[in-house]
C-alpha cells in the first residue's frame, strides 16, 4: 500500500497517519457510540479498506460548520452550542470515505445497504467539548479540529484508509 495511508483502530480509539515506513503521526479519535457495523441506519462505524473519495473545507477557518458537506457560514461557538444542543456538529474539515470491498463496505449485501459512502461516513472535526478516546459518534470518525486540519493537509483524494476493530 503506498504512502501516505491512514490506519484507524476502533479498539485504541486512534488514527495513525503513516507517512512512510518509519514516520507516522497518531491522533486520538472518537468512533461510533453504537460500535462496529456496516449497515445503513445503524449508527455504527464500518470496518475494512476505504479510500478518501472527497475533501471539503479547503482554507476555511477552524470551527467552520458544515451541513450536508456545505459550509453554512457559521463558526461554531458557545452560542451555537447552547442554541442547538442536539446537533451533531461536523466542523472544520471533512474527509468523505468510500468503501473498497463490494458487499462488505460498498454496495449492498443480503442484509441491506452496506455502502460507507452512501452512509455519509466521514473523518471530521468536532467541538473541543466532545471527548476523544471514547466512542460517541453517530458512525463517523471524529477528531480534534487542529488534528483534522493537520491530517487534511497531508492527504489527497485516493489516500487509503483501513478501519480495524
Amino acid at each position: 500500500m503506498p504512502y501516505p495511508k491512514i490506519i484507524i483502530s476502533i479498539e485504541k480509539q486512534q488514527l495513525t497517519l503513516c507517512l512512510s515506513r518509519t514516520q507516522s503521526q497518531t491522533y486520538p479519535i472518537s468512533t461510533a457510540k453504537n460500535g462496529i457495523g456496516q449497515l445503513q441506519d445503524t449508527g455504527c462505524t464500518p470496518l475494512g479498506a476505504h479510500v478518501i473519495s472527497e475533501k471539503f473545507g479547503d482554507n476555511l477557518p477552524i470551527n467552520s460548520v458544515f451541513v450536508a458537506r456545505k459550509f453554512t457560514g457559521e463558526i461554531y461557538d458557545d452560542y451555537l452550542a447552547t442554541t442547538f444542543p442536539n446537533r451533531d456538529w461536523i466542523l472544520t474539515r471533512i474527509l468523505w470515505l468510500d468503501g473498497c470491498e463490494e458487499g462488505f463496505n460498498k454496495g449492498t449485501n443480503e442484509q441491506g445497504v452496506c455502502d460507507t459512502k452512501a452512509r455519509y461516513i466521514y473523518i471530521h472535526g468536532t467541538p473541543s467539548t466532545e471527548p476523544m478516546g471514547i466512542p460517541l459518534s453517530h458512525g463517523c470518525i471524529r477528531m480534534r479540529n487542529q488534528d483534522i486540519i493537520t491530517l487534511y493537509d497531508q492527504v489527497d483524494i485516493g489516500t487509503a484508509v483501513e478501519i480495524l476493530p
